[in-house]
């Protein structure tokens, strides 16, 4: 497939591949996804989306407000219970196998995938802070091997300062104030991976 680009927060990007994004309202964060998540749909890509069991019901309105049709087969909704916290706790390794097998299912159909995941449950679930970056860092690592787009979604009002910089370290883009840039403080994996070797 011919690299391209996404279409963000009104402006083209050249395959950003990973994306952590930042709102402070629903309107935000709904005002920047449904036109992401459409132009995947229109486009015929597989979109995955990664929500809490709590707010699939208003996440499924949403979409279906803004054209996005989750029966169409090629949208997806997952909840964060049954993905990051499969068996009630976060485990990085049966993390980046999902999304790996969610990626080499939509290559063996010749489908490119975007996602939006929902990181609201980090700010809740005991979880290994290391362990959810080095999650992070490690999508990183798919992204040459697959055509796919991730966005990870974080509400600022839920997150603790010591978490910030771990998150814009793992993302080459950010989205913050309706605004996509890429990240001068992303740290590629080859790098950020190392801590975890010692």
């Amino acid at each position: 497939m011919a690299r391209r680009s996404i279409r963000l927060c009104g402006q083209d990007v050249d395959q950003p591949g990973h994306i952590c994004a930042f709102f402070s309202s629903r309107e935000e964060e709904y005002g920047t996804l449904i036109p992401y998540l459409k132009e995947g749909m229109d486009e015929g890509e597989d979109v995955l989306n990664v929500i809490d069991e709590k707010r699939l019901a208003d996440h499924r309105a949403r979409l279906d407000a803004g054209g996005i049709r989750v029966a169409d087969g090629h949208v997806s909704i997952a909840a964060s219970e049954q993905t990051y916290l499969a068996g009630g706790r976060f485990e990085m390794r049966r993390m980046v196998d999902f999304v790996r097998d969610q990626l080499s299912r939509s290559a063996h159909h010749g489908r490119r995938v975007r996602t939006a995941g929902w990181m609201d449950w980090l700010s809740r679930e005991p979880a290994d802070l290391r362990r959810v970056m080095e999650y992070e860092s490690r999508m990183n690592l798919l992204v040459p091997d697959f055509d796919c787009t991730f966005m990870c979604v974080y509400n600022l009002e839920m997150l603790r300062g010591d978490m910030v910089a771990d998150i814009i370290a793992t993302h080459p883009y950010v989205i913050l104030n309706g605004q996509v840039r890429p990240n001068a403080f992303y740290i590629p994996p080859e790098d950020y991976l190392r801590q975890f070797l010692s």
